[in-house]
């Protein structure tokens, strides 16, 4: 079958080649139809392939379909052969001939009983709905205003109701448009696309996922707890209970495969080509401007040369946190997400949404916390056989190859970060790198810990090394720790036992925690701590083969911390109530280490204490000069936000402010406006 170019047709309908001779000899050709882009016939890179802008009034114009339907069915199901001619309708399975991953043959040649496979069939229909127009001389076919509209709903965020109240009002309006009738039947005429997830239902205290050789448990062997809402376990094993298996499970956890979704990046062609941008394109000259530049890719390079043989072997990134679903503050609600980057791509193309893989949703009131790891151990199967090697085809070079993948390391915040280590971030010794080597002081007044052993990184002779009065009151001559290697972590964790589950956990309060760290503090001489026992439990990342060789495993996001960092300066130069850091309890912090002995609080007759000036604090009348050039600054659309519609001049303060904005402030207005109303900085 061939795109038929008559009048009537204007290269939007599939039709035999008979039929299409029969349509030009009765209707003709489109006019301005001379350059065949859908017929074979090359065109340049600055013409559109769905409109000629040579003639854009003529009928031709006028009929041309304006989606790509053809080629994303191409790419979906791998069906591109013999040049840019999809298989037509008479082609069937064999065994004699493999043409992009899929054997066919011709109708009458050597096996002309069979059918198609599931694949070819879901492929041929959607061909049908793809050649069935909406309505009479549609500019739209049937299937490309459901993916269309379906890619609306998922933007915009639609629930499911109310997109099917917007399909039977549009076939109210338009009764004569072949709309589905509801959301549910618009997924059923796109879901042969492939996009699709498997609902594993999960254990209400996370012990276990029913997955795997527990797929047909009925109860957590863990806690006990029964699979199903409203069911008894002890009744499982009878016909009652068997007839009350059918509720509703108590909690699904919604994986989308990962294996599926790389290969469709390799059956695509404007992604296969960009999936070897970091090999064949990527300026190599010592700056870093991609992952590929840093040194923790090269040194996986050097570990595993096999894999770097082949660059469509794919380097991931894993990102996750938890997120309110309901937008309401108020609700405590946090659903968790597991994404994944592919770093292959150019860095303006992985770093869109559209290029992050969603690999799996967590749902529940209370986010998965340590038991992160029970819902990981799909994705680390899948990184296990991904390691190994899965058959691809390569739509750019016509050929199969064994596709490999690896995930280089985890990008989160702080909290998600002992989650996905195994690392405490809580507590005396919270620095993961330095991990039994944290300087760590405990502050009696602020009931915080403060980490000070920050000038071991300066070089030997920095003069901050010496400034006793300015620190914590030492002279710092001691190197940069040793960072612990992944070999070492893996020895000293092998013997280590975790229980996953929320009613697992041993109760360790809030208040022992502090009198255990009050009482190393007063201790003179403290011993070093059996650093297996400062880890929670042993990350099922190790489960990887190579994981233990990476140099870099987690990553702490930019935005959270420098967000934090930004609010608590502003707070503090604003001398905000509750969100300074100059306060009454650190300046009597400063008197215990007998530092900075010129901001000690003073104490009054009344026995009040006043609080003598710091460098950075300013008057009201700072404060306003502060706020009104944030107030009245101009930036570039899409820079950022506006800016001046959070700041308040009768508070004095700044509300309101998302991540991004507190970038853009500590980065660039910041440092002006402290210039324009602190002269004596």
């Amino acid at each position: 079958m061939i795109l038929c170019p008559c009048k009537k047709c204007g290269n939007i309908y599939w039709h035999f080649r008979e039929v299409v001779y029969e349509h030009l000899i009765v209707y003709g050709f489109i006019r301005g139809y001379k350059k065949w882009i859908f017929h074979g016939e090359c065109t340049s890179s600055g013409t559109s392939s769905t409109i000629n802008p040579t003639y854009p009034d003529t009928d031709y114009h006028q009929y041309v379909r304006q989606d790509d339907m053809k080629d994303m069915l191409r790419d979906a199901f791998n069906m591109r052969s013999h040049g840019e001619q999809s298989f037509p309708p008479d082609f069937i399975i064999s065994e004699d001939c493999n043409i992009g991953g899929n054997v066919f043959c011709e109708t009458g040649t050597s096996a002309p009983n069979e059918e198609p496979n599931e694949e070819v069939a879901k492929f041929y229909n959607l061909l049908n709905e793809m050649n069935e127009e909406l309505y009479e001389r549609s500019k739209y076919s049937k299937l490309s205003f459901c993916i269309r509209l379906f890619h609306l709903k998922c933007l915009g965020g639609w629930t499911g109701n109310s997109f099917t109240m917007l399909l039977e009002f549009l076939r109210e309006m338009f009764p004569f448009a072949k709309i589905p009738q509801s959301c549910q039947d618009m997924k059923r005429l796109i879901k042969d696309l492939g996009f699709g997830y498997d609902k594993i239902h999960s254990c209400p205290n996370d012990c276990m996922l029913y997955w795997g050789d527990q797929k047909n448990q009925q109860s957590c062997h863990v806690c006990g707890k029964s699979r199903w809402m409203n069911s008894n376990t002890e009744d499982v094993n009878t016909d009652e209970g068997r007839a009350q298996l059918r509720k509703k499970p108590v909690k699904v956890f919604r994986y989308f495969p990962l294996i599926p979704r790389l290969q469709r990046l390799f059956m695509s062609s404007k992604t296969a080509e960009s999936m070897r941008w970091h090999n064949d394109q990527r300026t190599d000259d010592g700056l870093l401007r991609h992952p590929a530049d840093s040194l923790a890719w090269k040194k996986f390079d050097s570990k595993f040369p096999s894999f770097a043989s082949d660059p469509r072997n794919v380097r991931l990134g894993l990102a996750a946190d938890g997120f309110n679903p309901f937008k309401i503050m108020s609700t405590s609600y946090s659903t968790w997400h597991v994404v994944l980057v592919p770093y292959n791509l150019p860095p303006w193309i992985c770093m869109k949404q559209s290029s992050f893989i969603l690999s799996m949703i967590i749902p529940g009131d209370k986010g998965p916390g340590n038991d992160i790891d029970i819902f990981l151990q799909p994705l680390i199967e899948e990184l296990k056989q991904l390691w190994s090697g899965v058959e691809t085809y390569d739509v750019l070079r016509k050929e199969n190859f064994n596709l490999r993948a690896a995930l280089l390391w985890t990008i989160n915040d702080f909290p998600a970060y002992a989650n996905l280590s195994g690392w405490s971030t809580k507590g005396r010794y919270d620095c993961p790198c330095c991990a039994a080597q944290t300087c760590s002081k405990w502050l009696y007044n602020g009931k915080k810990f403060s980490y000070m052993g920050h000038r071991r990184w300066l070089d030997e002779n920095h003069k901050f090394r010496f400034q006793r009065n300015l620190f914590d009151s030492t002279e710092e001559y001691r190197g940069a720790p040793e960072q612990t290697v992944g070999s070492k972590i893996l020895f000293m964790l092998k013997d280590i036992n975790f229980s996953y589950g929320k009613m697992n956990q041993p109760p360790i309060t809030q208040a022992r925690r502090r009198s255990r760290n009050e009482s190393d503090d007063e201790s003179d001489e403290e011993d070093d701590p059996n650093e297996a026992e400062l880890w929670k439990k042993m990350s099922i990342f190790f489960e990887l083969p190579y994981w233990e060789h990476n140099i870099l495993r987690h990553n702490l996001d930019v935005m959270h911390i420098e967000k934090n960092v930004c609010e608590n300066i502003i707070g503090t130069i604003l001398n905000i109530d509750g969100k300074s850091k100059d306060n009454l309890q650190s300046r009597l912090d400063l008197v215990d280490m007998r530092i900075r002995r010129d901001l000690h609080p003073q104490v009054l007759p009344n026995g009040k204490y006043r609080l003598p000036p710091s460098i950075f604090s300013m008057s009201k009348k700072e404060k306003e000069v502060f706020c009104m050039v944030l107030k009245d600054i101009k930036v570039p659309d899409t820079y950022a936000s506006n800016i001046s519609r959070c700041v308040s001049f009768k508070d004095r303060r700044l509300y309101s402010l998302k991540s991004h904005d507190y970038h853009i402030l500590m980065q660039d207005l910041l440092p002006i406006a402290l210039r324009c109303c602190m002269s004596k900085m």
